[in-house]
């Protein structure tokens, strides 16, 4: 069998090899691994590519190396999360840079993070003024994550004693033209409930690039065509606004009618769908 032969094949067989191997190793962010992980997945790289070229002719001995580092690598993560202790060793310790508003020197040094380095991290997290800080800690990854000082945290619903809806996860329901049945269903919506919305928005469905839906039954869509402006979805709003038509209509027919029966009957039904609608305002207009 002529060389480049071989090397195609190997190349591919590693490469799925690879992969699995990889995979074994769990799920990892390339933006928040260790410097061990990341150690590691270039380790497992270079095997590969070296065996791949022949540089490593003994595949039985490539094979033994690699297959001893993924073990390893593989047996630590297991005893680390069995033990604090390994856990530390070897994927390092937080450290703490800021403390009740004082940046800690010390630490500052042992991380290798210069002034402005650190400054540059703590405008990454929107904190740009130092005085807003009250803590930060420089994550095993590298990662500086940052904790505002109360009176300079985001405003929050809670904070104001406003009750808000529950949102739930959007879920795709189509892309490139394709409707995805799973992520309808999961809504608990159909086919024919995403034909009306085409519908009703005068869209068809090999022009939408992009479909979201969320437990409110509103639906966002991206279509190829830019220049087609689509009108936001307003479900919610419009809900209420019926259900204020129907209030005032009660409240209406309570004036005009004569009959005491049906006045009593009218406005106490009136002041029913009023209470409701309070109740109902904070998950339908916030």
């Amino acid at each position: 069998m002529q060389m480049w032969i071989q090397i195609l094949l190997k190349t591919a067989s590693l490469f799925f090899l690879t992969l699995v191997l990889v995979r074994l190793m769990g799920k990892r962010s390339m933006a928040r691994i260790t410097p061990f992980s990341f150690v590691s997945y270039i380790v497992i790289a270079a095997f590969a590519a070296l065996m791949s070229v022949n540089i490593i002719t003994n595949l039985a001995f490539g094979f033994i190396s690699m297959g001893v580092w993924i073990f390893l690598v593989i047996a630590l993560e297991y005893l680390s999360i069995k033990s604090k202790w390994i856990h530390d060793l070897v994927n390092g310790r937080e450290t703490v840079l800021i403390k009740k508003g004082k940046i800690m020197e010390e630490n500052l040094m042992q991380s290798r993070l210069t002034g402005e380095e650190l400054l540059r991290e703590l405008r990454s997290k929107n904190a740009f003024n130092l005085a807003d800080v009250e803590f930060a800690v420089m994550e095993a990854t590298g990662e500086v994550n940052v904790f505002l000082k109360a009176d300079k945290k985001p405003v929050t619903p809670h904070d104001l004693g406003q009750k808000v809806a529950p949102a739930a996860e959007p879920q795709t329901v189509i892309i490139d033209g394709n409707v995805i049945n799973e992520a309808l269903a999961s809504l608990s919506l159909n086919r024919e409930w995403l034909e009306l919305q085409l519908k009703n928005q005068g869209v068809s469905l090999d022009n939408v690039f992009l479909g979201q839906a969320n437990s409110s039954g509103e639906l966002y869509l991206d279509l190829f065509d830019d220049f087609i402006e689509l009108p936001k979805p307003k479900v919610k709003e419009m809900l209420y606004a019926n259900l204020e038509k129907a209030q005032a209509g009660l409240a209406m027919y309570s004036l005009e009618t004569e009959d005491r029966n049906a006045k009593a009957m009218y406005s106490r039904n009136a002041k029913r769908l009023r209470e409701l609608m309070k109740k109902l305002e904070p998950y339908l207009l916030r």
